[in-house]
């Protein structure tokens, strides 16, 4: 079996490595990129076990039939969150809360499951954005400038999120988690003193608009949840327009951030593709579903929803 590395390793149960339940680890697992193997000239971040890439595994039939049965189940509870996950982030943005605490529930460890999850977040965010396409009409400027902040902003967070320790994440997605979901519980505040705020106004926002988008961008890069609600705060603050034609803005600027992450991530991280293929498929349907049907959804049902979620997976990561 190849080596396991901290970084890779499925966090509970036996079987996962020689004795007791203990996996392989590398000799210094701190950093994302340590964990790395040389193979015909290639280098990828691998923190799993050669035979099947972020998945343990045992050698007796019965107890592969019954992991893989286990990772059919776990496959369809993703693609299930994966579609909440679209829908919600068409909306109001956070569907991370909904997917990203799932991964943890299934023991995925943090820096790969959020490296997952952006990836397979993007096709959903994508076709959120083609869902919104009526309210882009005549914002092409805009786009340009802000997705030129986007796009910068989610590059550093990116390289950030593989140039920083692991520990460092580890650390920081409780807090991220939490403050994401103090930003839910504010987002009626933050809608209605937007609306307050629709006056006399640049068009563009300034200089301080297109830095609050790069900030964004970071963020997003980095960790991403509430990331959009934190868009339309800032949009709400700095320009005069429709919110809806905003909000369609803003999924545009959240598929640029994604992606250009998902790029990085692809190039030199681990991925867990089933896992990412799941909540692309499920995220794609439920951006379009979320395009077309989400206004009618109660805010307060979807809003509890998230911070639920997000609150309890921040709870569990605090006191493992």
């Amino acid at each position: 079996m190849g080596r396991v590395s901290e970084l890779g390793h499925r966090r509970h149960g036996p079987g996962y490595g020689e004795g007791e339940g203990e996996p392989h680890r590398a000799a210094n697992p701190s950093h994302p990129l340590e964990a790395c193997k040389e193979t015909q000239g290639l280098t990828w971040v691998s923190g799993v076990t050669d035979d099947h890439p972020g998945r343990p595994w045992t050698d007796t039939p019965e107890d592969n039939g019954g992991r893989r049965a286990v990772e059919a189940l776990e496959l369809a509870a993703i693609g299930a969150a994966g579609i909440a996950a679209g829908g919600i982030n068409a909306v109001v943005g956070s569907g991370t809360l909904i997917t990203f605490p799932t991964l943890l529930a299934f023991g995925y460890p943090p820096v790969v499951a959020n490296v997952s999850n952006n990836v397979g977040l993007v096709p959903g965010v994508l076709s959120g954005a083609y869902g919104y396409r009526r309210e882009l009409r005549g914002q092409l400027k805009r786009v340009l400038r802000f997705g030129s902040a986007s796009l910068i902003g989610g590059l550093t967070g990116a390289l950030l999120l593989l140039k920083l320790p692991a520990e460092t994440f580890d650390a920081a997605v409780p807090v991220l988690i939490l403050a994401a979901c103090a930003l839910m519980v504010l987002q009626p505040r933050i809608n209605r003193w937007a609306k307050q705020r629709q006056g006399d106004r640049r068009t563009d926002g300034g200089v301080p608009m297109w830095i609050g988008v790069l900030a964004t961008g970071v963020y997003g890069g980095y960790f991403g949840a509430a990331q959009g609600v934190l868009l339309m705060g800032l949009f709400g603050s700095f320009l005069h327009d429709d919110l809806q034609r905003l909000n369609a803005v803003k999924n545009v600027l959240a598929s640029i951030v994604n992606g250009v992450a998902a790029i990085i991530f692809i190039a030199v991280s681990h991925v867990d593709w089933a896992v990412a293929a799941t909540i692309a498929a499920g995220s794609t349907v439920g951006g379009l579903l979320g395009a077309r049907v989400g206004r009618r959804l109660s805010p307060t049902v979807l809003r509890g929803t998230i911070i639920t979620v997000g609150t309890t997976a921040a709870v569990i990561m605090i006191a493992r």
